[in-house]
């Protein structure tokens, strides 16, 4: 991992504080995959539109190993709710669907700060409903239905997970990779690893600022760790990643939903640090931890 850094740090790449939005997603977009092996083929990857709450059709993309009735996970992208799109996740979401046996349908929500707080969230929630209400449709059982993402992607599941308890939707697993879950990216890990592991403390302000106004940031829907009440939701596999500055709020959500006696499974690796699973090209323990969570939907997918 520290040669990796040091190799990222050597091509001197702006960092995204530094663009406007636009150049930020233009640059994402081009180095996402680079650490990554090569899109794993597919007996299925389909380009479908889901509606949003408002009606505005949403880009997604479903990937299957087969075209047999798989149980789906509805997957949220990383990014800070400002970057990232259905290409910057296409080879993850392969593995997950080849790794696990299921179907994985990858969402392109809207972004910062073009849609603020709370588009993303209400996009996630209509896509979760939608795929619940038509997945028989798509040939895929919907009666075994897990929702997950990486970073703001896992916010915006575990938020999802909390919805879908209070609509009477059943889940079989929620799937957090790396979450954001506090409102203000103030515990001690973000002082740690402010500056020089991936994700610094100014790129974090800024996805911020693009996504949420001050005064909103204690909204659960945000901070998922200020929710009143956990109980209910649904199975949490978390994968956390210890050189990370949202590790500690992972570890303290967690905690919360195994007070509130939800089954959690937590994965912290060590010594890598955030979006560590979307480099399992150079780093094994980025294919091990993509190899846990498929496991954990496999076996979620069978109780």
């Amino acid at each position: 991992m520290a040669g990796l850094l040091e190799r990222i740090q050597r091509a001197k790449r702006p960092p995204f504080h530094t663009m406007s939005p636009q150049a930020a997603r233009a640059a994402y977009e081009l180095a996402a995959e680079v650490l990554e092996p090569p899109r794993a083929p597919l007996a299925r990857v389909d380009e479908l539109t889901v509606p949003a709450a408002d009606g505005t059709p949403l880009r997604a993309r479903l990937y299957a190993h087969s075209r047999a009735a798989l149980p789906v996970l509805l997957y949220l992208h990383g990014g800070g709710f400002t970057v990232g799109s259905l290409e910057t996740h296409d080879s993850l979401c392969r593995q997950l669907a080849q790794r696990s046996g299921g179907a994985v349908l990858a969402l392109d929500y809207r972004l910062a700060p073009e849609h603020r707080f709370p588009v993303a969230v209400d996009d996630a929630w209509a896509a979760l409903q939608w795929l619940a209400a038509n997945a028989a449709t798509l040939g895929l059982d919907g009666k075994r239905l897990a929702v997950g993402g990486d970073s703001a992607g896992g916010t915006l599941a575990a938020v999802c997970a909390l919805q879908a308890r209070d609509a009477g939707l059943p889940l079989s697993l929620q799937l957090l990779i790396t979450p954001g879950t506090t409102a203000h990216a103030d515990t001690p890990s973000h002082k740690m690893f402010a500056e020089g592991f991936l994700l610094d403390s100014a790129t974090v302000g800024w996805f911020f600022d693009q996504y949420i106004d001050e005064d909103q940031r204690r909204d659960w829907r945000f901070a998922p760790l200020g929710a009143d009440d956990l109980d209910g939701a649904a199975p949490a596999c978390i994968i956390l990643a210890e050189c990370d500055p949202v590790v500690d709020e992972g570890i303290a959500y967690a905690d919360r939903l195994r007070a509130a006696g939800v089954p959690v499974a937590l994965e912290l690796y060590r010594g890598v640090t955030h979006d560590f699973i979307k480099m399992s090209r150079m780093l094994k323990v980025g294919s091990a931890a993509q190899q846990a969570a498929a496991d954990a939907l496999k076996e979620a997918w069978s109780r």
